[in-house]
């Protein structure tokens, strides 16, 4: 098995399906049994296969990148549209070829008719987020190891597949929207927001592990807390109140990156930004508006009005002029016009987003806007793609140029016999752009340094290190 990834800088966003192999996982050697491990989709998924992985470890298995060596094999699935179920399926007949013994997991498990339909020879099925299920499968076909005595090798922080230097922190699971394009609610049921302590150990732990940045995911990060009756939880025997705000004033005080991901623009939002300003969060957000049309948002069933939204972005700017803003959106909507289409770009226009993902309308079995008369052609939908995309490029490109000249603070990521590739506050990993830093080779994942930008195009920057 090898890593496969994603180019992710013009149409996808972090809920595109990417595959990440458990190879990127550290390993104990010779414990007994033998698991493979693939895991596909966005963020929230990869901390469900950090999970399973933890615990897999913790019981002794043996995580292994071959699907030869494996007693068994893990598929993590994604199912949110149909490239990703598709990529699922393929991925489970991979493995059922190279190996024959494949436990499936993930959003796709919530739909078992449809995998046994095309794979009818997998060993068990289980929906997300069904870490004690996956186990009792896992236990069933490869028996447990007898525990020994170098489990303490296993960090506190749990099995991670991402670098050493950031890391995602799910704050919740499910989501209470039904917006008639999704069927994430359906798989991963209402938004159940976990205690606000057991998060805040996290990052704790996460940033003692030398985590220099948490990206803070859920479908609906600022519903976080909603769903919680008793709202005072505690940390370091502190009550805190369980809600957006004092989370984010809470990891604050790690004296870490904080970047907030798939945020809603509720009212309560306007209080994050003072945070941002005061330099307590990154000035950060990522919110999928997904369309500007009334008319299309209301087919949407999606929260919040675009003209009062334009409102809200110059106030945010006004209060903190660094702030970027990254979405999401879908054109080829089922119904949708010429006239809804050009209100889309227009709101672009005005907006001026730093950094936008697009996708063409994919029919999802069992979402509610299938139902929806006059759909798109394919050919229309293309070109109002190509449209918007440009439209953003020459956005993304002119905002980029006005970095040029400013000193910026730089998180390394990878180091080859180029020079470093980093990132700034503005980009978030494997969907945004980077800023290259030829012939720094000297420099190691996890560095933080001072750049001067010095050249931009529609997507990075490029700079040298200020010594």
């Amino acid at each position: 098995m090898t890593v496969e990834t994603f180019n992710p800088k013009q149409t996808t966003t972090l809920d595109t399906p990417a595959k990440t192999l458990a190879s990127q996982a550290p390993t104990a050697k010779g414990t007994g049994s033998k698991v493979g491990f693939v895991s596909l989709g966005c963020p929230k998924n990869l901390v469900d296969s950090e999970r399973i992985l933890t615990q897999l470890r913790t019981e002794g298995y043996e995580v292994v990148s071959s699907y030869h060596d494996s007693d068994v094999v893990i598929v993590n699935t994604c199912g949110f549209i149909d490239s990703a179920v598709q990529e699922s399926l393929d991925t489970i007949g991979e493995a059922l070829k190279e190996n024959g013994k494949v436990i499936v997991t993930g959003c796709l498990g919530a739909r078992e008719d449809e995998i046994r339909e095309v794979h009818p020879n997998v060993l068990g099925i289980t929906g997300p987020h069904a870490y004690e299920n996956v186990m009792e499968h896992v236990h069933e076909f490869a028996p447990k190891p007898v525990l020994n005595p170098f489990m303490s090798l296993i960090p506190d922080q749990g099995v991670k597949l991402t670098p050493k230097h950031y890391a995602y922190l799910k704050i919740s699971e499910g989501c209470n929207h039904r917006c008639t394009f999704c069927i994430i609610p359906s798989m991963r049921g209402d938004l159940v927001s976990r205690p606000i302590g057991d998060v805040l150990q996290e990052a704790e732990r996460l940033k003692q592990a030398g985590v220099k940045e948490l990206l803070v995911i859920s479908q609906d990060t600022s519903a976080y807390g909603v769903d919680v009756k008793s709202k005072t939880g505690f940390w370091n025997g502190m009550p805190v109140k369980t809600d957006m705000l004092n989370l984010c004033q809470a990891l604050n005080k790690l004296g870490i990156w904080v970047r907030l991901h798939y945020v809603y623009p509720y009212p309560h939002v306007d209080d994050i930004i003072p945070l941002m300003a005061e330099g307590k969060l990154l000035p950060y957000l990522d919110i999928p508006f997904q369309h500007a049309s009334p008319r299309i948002l209301k087919m949407m069933k999606r929260p919040g009005q675009a003209e009062r939204t334009l409102d809200r972005i110059k106030k945010w700017r006004q209060l903190c002029p660094e702030l970027v803003i990254r979405s999401t959106f879908i054109v080829g909507f089922p119904g949708e016009t010429e006239e809804d289409f050009q209100i889309l770009l227009d709101w672009l226009e005005e907006a001026q987003l730093d950094r936008v993902g697009c996708f063409k309308y994919s029919p999802i079995e069992g979402a509610k806007a299938n139902e929806l008369a006059e759909p798109v052609p394919e050919e229309i939908m293309q070109d109002r793609f190509e449209r918007f995309m440009l439209k953003q490029q020459a956005i993304s490109k002119n905002r980029l140029a006005l970095r040029i000249g400013q000193v910026m603070e730089v998180l390394v990521d990878e180091v080859d016999e180029e020079g470093a590739i980093g990132r700034t506050f503005a980009d978030a990993p494997e969907i945004d752009g980077v800023i290259y830093l030829n012939g720094e080779t000297d420099l190691k994942p996890g560095d933080v340094v001072k750049v001067l930008v010095e050249h931009s195009d529609e997507y990075d920057l490029w700079g040298s290190v200020q010594r």
